[in-house]
C-alpha cells in the first residue's frame, strides 16, 4: 500500500482516512504501508521528496532533463493556443501540449538563474525523432513514436513535490514492482515511464492495461449510468463480499459454471492469464443478484449485524440513531429468517420487519378484502382468524400451524388465500409482506390479538 500523495492542491487527509476505511470494509489486507512499515519505508510520497529530487537532479547531470522558467500563465496561454490550431486542423502536427521553450536554454544559464531563486520546474527531455517500444500483457508489442509523446513533461514542480509520472517510476523500480496493472486509459502515459526507465537505465515492470467497464449502452461507464463510488455502494446497502466477488468476475473468468467466489479464492486463483481482453458491461442486476446471493449464506446473527446500522440510522428502534434496547436486538435477530429470501439491500430490512416494532398504519379497508368480498364478508373471516390466532402464534413450526389453518379452511369451508388475506393485513399492515406464521410467532397471541381487534373494529362499522 503506498499513498500517493504528492499533488497537494488535492490532498486532503479525510481522503487517506476514507481510503483505509473503505479498505477495511472491503476486507483487503496488505503487507507493507504507511501503517505498518515494511523494508522500502516510508510509503506516504510526500515524505520521500528528497529521493525525488535527487532522481531529478541526476537526469539534469546527464542532460535528460533541463530546467524550465515559464510562468502558469504562459504555459495556460500555450495549452490554449495549441488546442484552438489542434481542433482547427491549422497545422496537421500541432501538438496540444508544452512547446518546449526553455529546451533550448543553455544549462549554465539554466543553473545560475536557479541560483538566483527564480521559479523553475524539472522537464524530462524526450529524445525526439525516436520511437519507443513495449510490450503490454493484453495487448501486445506496443510502439509508440516519441514525438506524440506528451511533450516534455514536469518531472518536478515548482513547489518541490514530484508528478505522479516520476514518483511512481521511482517508487516502483526502489520498491520492487515487478507488475503495473492500470486502466487503458493510462496507455498514452506508458511510453514516457518507459523512457524515463530507460533514462535511468532501469527495466522496467510489466505493464499489463485492463480494458474499460462500459454501461448497457456499451459507452464508458459514467454516472449516467448510475456509477458510483464504494462509499455510495455501502450506502445503499450492498455487502463487501459481493460488490468484490461481482467486480472480480467483470475482467476475469476462472470456472465454468462457478458465480460465487470468496476474497480468498479469488486470491490464490488469480492470474493474468485469466484477464478478459475485451470491455466488460457493469449490470446492476446481476450485481444485485450477487448481493442477494451473499445475504442468503449468512447466518441470523450475521445478518443482523450487517443490517442493523441501516434499521438504526432508519429509526426502527425509535428516534433516528436509537440503538436497540436487548429485547429489540432479539427480536431482530429472530426476525431475520422471515426476510433473508426476500432481501436484495441491507437497508430494506428495517422496512420489511417495521410491523414487529411498533404498530403498523392501517391501509385503505379494501386492502383487507379478499377477491370478491366486501366488508361483512371479510369481518367474517377476520373473526374466524382472530380464533386461530392463539394456535398459530403458538405453533411449533410454519408446517404445524399451515396444517393446522388448512384444517380449519376446510372445516368452514373458506378458502384458505381468503382466510389469510385479512389476517396477513391485520398483523403486517400490507399484502405483501414476510411470513404470516412467523410473524404471529413473534409477535406473540396477545399483541397478535390486538392488532386483529384493531382490524375489525377499522372495517366492520
Amino acid at each position: 500500500m503506498r499513498l500517493e500523495d504528492t499533488d497537494r492542491s488535492r490532498f486532503d487527509q479525510s481522503y487517506v482516512q476514507n481510503l483505509y476505511d473503505t479498505f477495511a470494509w472491503l476486507g483487503f489486507r496488505w503487507d507493507e504501508g504507511p501503517d505498518i512499515g515494511g523494508a522500502f519505508a516510508p510509503y506516504v510520497q510526500s515524505e520521500r521528496t528528497e529521493l525525488y529530487r535527487k532522481h531529478a537532479d541526476e537526469l539534469l547531470r546527464q542532460g535528460r532533463a533541463y530546467y524550465c522558467f515559464c510562468s502558469a500563465e504562459r504555459i495556460e496561454k500555450i495549452r490554449q493556443e495549441r488546442e484552438a490550431a489542434h481542433s482547427s486542423r491549422l497545422a496537421a502536427a500541432s501538438q496540444t501540449g508544452y512547446d518546449r521553450h526553455c529546451r533550448s536554454i543553455p544549462p549554465d544559464e539554466a543553473a545560475s538563474r536557479v541560483q538566483q531563486g527564480e521559479a523553475h520546474t524539472i522537464r524530462l527531455k524526450i529524445p525526439l525523432g525516436e520511437t519507443t517500444r513495449f510490450s503490454d500483457y493484453l495487448l501486445g508489442d506496443i510502439e509508440w513514436k516519441n514525438d506524440d509523446v506528451n511533450p516534455d513533461p514536469v518531472l518536478l514542480k515548482s513547489d518541490g513535490f514530484p508528478t505522479y509520472h516520476l514518483a511512481n517510476v521511482v517508487d516502483d523500480h526502489l520498491m520492487g514492482i515487478t507488475h503495473v496493472l492500470r486502466a487503458q486509459e493510462w496507455l498514452s502515459s506508458t511510453p514516457l515511464h518507459v523512457i524515463l526507465y530507460d533514462s535511468f537505465g532501469w527495466t522496467p515492470p510489466e505493464f499489463c492495461h485492463l480494458p474499460l467497464v462500459m454501461g448497457q449502452d456499451g459507452k464508458k461507464l459514467s454516472k449516467r449510468h448510475g456509477a458510483t463510488s464504494i462509499d455510495e455502494f455501502r450506502k445503499q446497502g450492498y455487502l463487501p463480499e459481493a460488490l468484490i466477488n461481482y467486480i472480480a468476475l467483470l475482467g476475469a473468468s476462472y470456472e465454468e459454471g462457478k458465480d460465487i467466489y470468496s476474497l480468498e479464492e479469488l486470491g490464490r486463483r488469480f492470474t493474468l492469464d485469466k484477464l478478459n481482453k475485451a470491455p466488460a458491461i457493469f449490470d446492476y442486476k446481476k450485481l444485485e443478484w450477487y448481493n442477494g446471493q451473499y445475504i442468503r449464506m449468512k447466518s441470523d446473527g450475521e445478518l443482523a449485524a450487517a443490517c442493523l446500522p441501516y434499521a438504526v440510522e432508519a429509526g426502527l428502534f425509535g428516534a433516528a440513531g436509537t440503538e436497540p434496547s436487548p429485547e429489540q436486538r432479539n427480536l431482530f435477530t429472530a426476525a431475520m429468517p422471515l426476510i433473508r429470501e426476500r432481501l436484495i439491500f441491507l437497508h430494506e430490512a428495517a422496512e420489511k420487519i417495521g410491523y414487529l416494532f411498533g404498530e403498523p398504519p392501517l391501509p385503505a379497508p379494501e386492502e383487507f378484502f379478499p377477491k370478491k368480498a366486501d366488508a361483512a364478508e371479510t369481518a367474517k373471516l377476520l373473526r374466524l382468524g382472530r380464533e386461530l390466532v392463539p394456535h398459530l402464534a403458538e405453533a411449533a413450526d410454519d408446517t404445524a400451524a399451515e396444517a393446522f389453518i388448512k384444517e380449519q379452511a376446510e372445516k368452514n369451508a373458506v378458502k384458505l388465500g381468503d382466510l389469510m388475506m385479512p389476517l396477513r393485513v391485520a398483523i403486517t399492515g400490507s399484502r405483501v409482506s414476510p411470513p404470516l406464521f412467523g410473524s404471529l410467532r413473534l409477535l406473540g397471541a396477545e399483541r397478535s390479538l390486538k392488532r386483529v381487534d384493531r382490524a375489525l373494529a377499522y372495517i366492520d362499522k
